[in-house]
């Protein structure tokens, strides 16, 4: 198996590069769907975020509020950590299991705290997705509804650019419009199947 980490900021571009690279011959996993279901109703991870919480990150049917969460944690770095020191090893746990479980030749894993989270998965190829602040602020207020307050905010919590483009093997321009954006993922497709061979002749782990 050959395991692609695709990270990259808010706003920057990853669903679009990450719906690009399904047309190919590839399983994709998103962390934040898989951050999704270990928040699950009954779930450790939900109740772990209520007793941390309390009861107001609730949705009147029981699942999480996102929105609600968000606004407790992304202004206030202490309980952001106390978040990810929950939801990031349940995140590790079942994405090491989903992959553990895939039959596919490659794997891309969608994951925009790459560098955050600190995740140390065996990756073959890191991608980071940039589209700098100025068009990430634009996106957020535009297609979001952001304030520009809030997209400030969301963009400084993450990891700054050049902390990922440290940790990736290739940066694609997130700012592209969508033709050329196609043609720079096809050539990332080109070249992960190269290495993808390249790993599977040599029986390299």
């Amino acid at each position: 198996m050959f395991l692609v980490g695709l990270t990259g900021g808010i706003a920057s571009g990853k669903s679009t590069v990450a719906s690009m690279l399904g047309k190919y011959e590839n399983e994709i996993f998103d962390a934040d769907e898989i951050a999704r279901e270990v928040v699950i109703p009954g779930s450790q991870g939900l109740q772990k975020i209520l007793s941390e919480f309390g009861p107001q990150v609730l949705n009147e049917d029981g699942t999480l509020s996102r929105a609600a969460l968000a606004t407790v944690v992304f202004n206030d770095p202490t309980r952001r950590a106390a978040l990810e020191k929950i939801l990031h090893p349940l995140i590790k746990t079942r994405t090491l299991e989903k992959i553990a479980q895939s039959h596919s030749d490659v794997v891309v894993y969608v994951v925009p705290l790459l560098v955050e989270a600190k995740v140390d998965y065996p990756f073959d190829l890191v991608a980071t997705i940039e589209a700098g602040t100025e068009t990430q602020t634009k996106r957020l207020l535009e297609n979001r509804g952001m304030t520009p307050e809030d997209a400030a905010a969301r963009i400084s919590a993450q990891a700054s650019e050049a902390e990922r483009v440290a940790r990736a093997d290739v940066r694609i321009d997130g700012s592209l419009n969508i033709a050329d954006l196609e043609t720079v993922v096809s050539k990332l497709w080109s070249q992960i199947q190269i290495l993808a061979e390249q790993k599977a002749n040599h029986g390299k782990n």
